[in-house]
């Protein structure tokens, strides 16, 4: 038999690097919090994904015989109740970023197409905007559905065409923020000012502790998407050494990029004059900023207005490209995978037949049309509710954050009892002392717990209920559908 080719520390390093560093993210985060997020995205990395990685390791190699992914990890720690409502609430994740990236990928379209974000100035029969493109969102949900379920896989492969374009959008900024931080003698449009600019926001809407707290679910979302990596421990050189290696170094160069990014976006970006304004919003705010980018960058070489004016259009425009390009892969890949992982990872008997019937392209149409409804249901709710675009947007991001880390929640906390487990096969174990490992377990608990209470906190003390109302729906709606389905179809199989 032929030897498989193992993967080599450096390469192992990249696969993490390419699959969790988001470009995206950066903007948000100094929309967010300006510089002040750096220290919270290091935060993340020494509390979160060194740690966690580690043990999504361990899970990956001990159950790497297992398809079920996920559920196989927990049902064998803990048990299929556990298992089952856990990765229920894994999958409303990808269900409730559906919700997001339906509404959010009109943005770039717009973008692209107009040179900025117009998603705002659309209106269809007296609708609002936000409702307008909460329409168009569930018109791109079927729209999709109707293709995936046919079995359209090779679309998921613009994934790749825009991941080439988001590397040479990365490319692009640091290049053209190092020219602009020479030319400009190392002047900041973003002034700091000792170092309170890297603990306060400028940003109103994060002046309290509670809020400023509330942003560690910002930093873990950036950080997530390590479990997809467990599954490689069994293809490495020397795992034992090399995975943990692949870890802290990639957890260093992360991080790094985050940091910096964050901040040379402080280079060409006045938070005040550019971010503030009722126009910028969670869901445009990369398309803003890059806009802002162009424009400063041809001022900043003695160009024309009109000139600089094209550069920033240019760069808007290769940008919604690139994201467009980026969510309508993953969307067709998303529509499906986690949910036929979870349907087929999953005892059969949990599930009626319907929704464990496959079609002649091998999908859970049923389960996916069913998903759809799902989502169309909670889109239409949202875009109907009275929102305004940035309150709109700001309910999504936060639906998405929570919802991404609640999961880690169920896969941390049933680590210690994977642990004692003695009938399994270990073949890399990185946690060897009982008590430094469930230390280790109840701190990330606490500091993601935490995230997640002070999130759905903060604006129910600002009084805006709908956006507490939503943030928390999520992960409380799944769960409880997971527990009352779950006990309904084990009582019945009884």
């Amino acid at each position: 038999m032929e030897n498989k080719a193992k993967i080599s520390l450096v390469g192992l390093i990249l696969m993490i690097f390419s699959s969790i560093y988001g470009f995206a993210n950066t903007p948000i985060a100094f929309a967010q919090m300006g510089y002040a997020s750096i220290i919270w995205y290091i935060f993340a990395a020494i509390i979160f994904f060194l740690p966690s990685g580690l043990m999504f390791a361990e899970y990956g190699a001990a159950f790497k015989e297992s398809h079920g992914g996920f559920y196989s990890w927990l049902s064998e720690s803990v048990g299929d109740r556990y298992a089952f409502v856990g990765t229920f609430i894994w999958l409303s994740t990808w269900v409730i970023w559906m919700v997001s990236t339906s509404s959010k990928v009109w943005i770039p379209l717009s973008t692209l197409i107009f040179g900025s974000d117009q998603t705002q100035n659309w209106h269809f029969l007296g609708l609002t905007s936000v409702q307008t493109v909460g329409l168009l969102a569930l018109c791109w949900m079927i729209l999709v559905t109707f293709f995936t379920t046919r079995g359209v896989k090779s679309i998921a492969r613009i994934a790749s065409i825009g991941g080439v374009f988001v590397m040479v959008l990365t490319g692009i900024f640091f290049v053209s923020s190092i020219i602009l931080l020479i030319v400009n003698h190392g002047e900041l449009q973003q002034p700091i000012h000792g170092i309170s600019s890297f603990v306060k926001s400028p940003n109103p809407q994060f002046g309290s502790p509670i809020a400023v707290m509330s942003f560690v679910v910002y930093a873990i979302f950036a950080y997530a998407g390590m479990e997809s990596m467990s599954g490689l421990v069994d293809d490495l050189d020397q795992p034992e050494k090399t995975f943990p290696k692949g870890i802290m170094f990639a957890a260093f160069f992360i991080t790094i990029f985050y940091s910096l990014s964050i901040f040379l976006w402080g280079i060409n970006t006045n938070w005040t004059k550019v971010i503030s304004g009722d126009n910028v919003t969670l869901g445009n705010v990369t398309y803003v900023l890059m806009n802002n980018l162009g424009n400063f960058f041809g001022h900043s070489l003695g160009l024309s207005n009109s000139t600089s004016a094209m550069i920033g259009s240019l760069l808007s425009r290769f940008t919604g490209l690139s994201m467009f390009f980026a969510y309508c892969g993953s969307f067709f890949i998303l529509t499906y995978s986690p949910l036929k992982s979870f349907i087929m990872g999953s005892p059969k008997e949990l599930w009626p037949k319907r929704m464990t019937k496959l079609n002649k392209a091998g999908m859970p149409a049923f389960a996916m049309w069913l998903q759809a409804g799902i989502v169309a249901v909670f889109i239409l709710l949202i875009a109907f509710g009275g929102a305004g675009a940035q309150k709109f947007y700001l309910i999504l991001t936060d639906m998405g954050n929570i919802s991404t880390s609640v999961p880690f929640l169920f896969l941390i906390g049933a680590f210690p009892f994977f642990k004692k487990k003695q009938n399994i096969e270990r073949p890399f174990v990185a946690y060897k002392n009982p008590i430094i490992t469930n230390l280790i377990v109840t701190v990330i608990l606490i500091v993601i717990s935490l995230g997640i209470i002070f999130t759905a906190l903060q604006p129910i003390l600002a009084h805006d209920y709908v956006t507490a109302f939503w943030t928390i729906m999520g992960p409380l709606f799944f769960g409880s559908v997971a527990l009352i389905f779950y006990s309904f179809r084990s009582g019945k199989n009884k």
